[in-house]
């Protein structure tokens, strides 16, 4: 049966694969070329020591399938209750709901943790992140034509945001 658990250092090559097949391969991602162990390593120690989540997915045979972070959304205060998350599958371990599984356990750390808002970015014409979204009770809060390329071509960027739980704003200067 597959497993949602703590990333750990010894999973960054096969996070980094996944993240740099969806670099080459998809508009996922904005970046173009693929990133480094390095960055992926800096990125990672960064998510620790910020405390934020980096979960993978493995398979039956214990390989690691996919992988799911959240992280500031923007870094000044007023949005310190909002998070921006990421979900990357294998394309092999694509359609088996693991990608479901990683961003469930996300919305409950996020909800635990005392997050009120969860965003996403989706290439506006990725129909498969936009209807898995909307399956997980993200709704669609706006486009930005043109706010990226790839592939020799514009990309419109939706945002996609899902409330986690209601709460009182915090007080001015507070987080």
């Amino acid at each position: 049966m597959p497993q949602i658990r703590p990333a750990t250092a010894a999973d960054l090559p096969a996070i980094l694969d996944i993240y740099n097949h969806a670099v080459l391969h998809t508009t996922a991602t904005y970046d173009h070329t693929p990133v480094s162990l390095q960055s992926r390593e800096e990125w990672f120690a960064g998510r620790q020591r910020e405390g934020f989540p980096v979960l993978v997915a493995e398979d039956d045979g214990g390989a690691v399938v996919g992988w799911a972070s959240y992280g500031p959304f923007r870094p000044k205060l007023g949005y310190s209750r909002t998070v921006e998350h990421s979900v990357y599958l294998s394309p092999a371990a694509q359609g088996q709901g693991l990608g479901g599984q990683l961003l469930e356990a996300l919305i409950a750390q996020a909800t635990t943790e005392g997050y009120h808002l969860m965003i996403g970015v989706v290439d506006a014409e990725n129909d498969g992140s936009l209807r898995f979204h909307e399956r997980h009770g993200f709704s669609e809060a706006g486009r930005l034509p043109q706010a990226g390329h790839k592939f020799g071509r514009w990309l419109d960027a939706t945002f996609v945001v899902r409330r986690l739980q209601e709460m009182d704003a915090p007080g001015h200067g507070e987080q």
